[in-house]
């Protein structure tokens, strides 16, 4: 008997919302494309500020999906409100400020759903933001590693339909 598919609703969140959050968002949209699994997923990305609201990816961000070969999702910067809470499963914030961000603004968390996004690897570290820091190779490189580890989650948890 095939088990029935139920969606899961992932949001991912960093500061602006055009640097590592838009960059998960197609990182990942495309891993459930390319494993077949789209169908099984909504997915989007938020920021915990109001500061690039409206704005598009960074272009450190589009140039690095493009070098690497992957579709960049469209996207304007949004900011994660209380009502969001509600209709995510996974909030996934990108560095401790962003957790301490969400805690804050989601009423801290009470259905557990704030998530480190490199804790799926097995880690505490941040993922820098290369606004600050320029380097979009390390930060694709975090979120390769945190995007593969979160559907290796998804599928130890038994969530996902293959």
């Amino acid at each position: 008997m095939k088990k029935e598919s139920t969606l899961i609703r992932v949001a991912f969140c960093c500061h602006g919302n055009i640097c590592r959050s838009t960059l998960c968002e197609s990182v990942f949209t495309h891993k459930v494309n390319t494993l077949g699994l789209a169908e099984q997923f909504v997915i989007d990305s938020f920021a915990t500020s109001r500061e690039e609201i409206g704005n598009p990816p960074h272009r450190g961000t589009v140039n690095k999906l493009r070098e690497v070969g992957i579709p960049l999702v469209p996207h304007r910067a949004k900011q994660i409100t209380l009502s969001d809470y509600d209709r995510f499963d996974y909030i996934i914030g990108m560095d401790t400020a962003n957790i301490r961000n969400l805690n804050r603004m989601l009423n801290n968390d009470p259905d557990d759903k704030i998530y480190k996004l490199l804790s799926f690897a097995g880690s505490s570290r941040d993922i820098a933001d290369p606004w600050y820091t320029n380097n979009f190779d390390d930060t694709y490189r975090d979120v390769v590693e945190g995007c593969d580890g979160f559907l290796s989650y998804l599928e130890s948890q038994g969530k996902l339909l293959f």
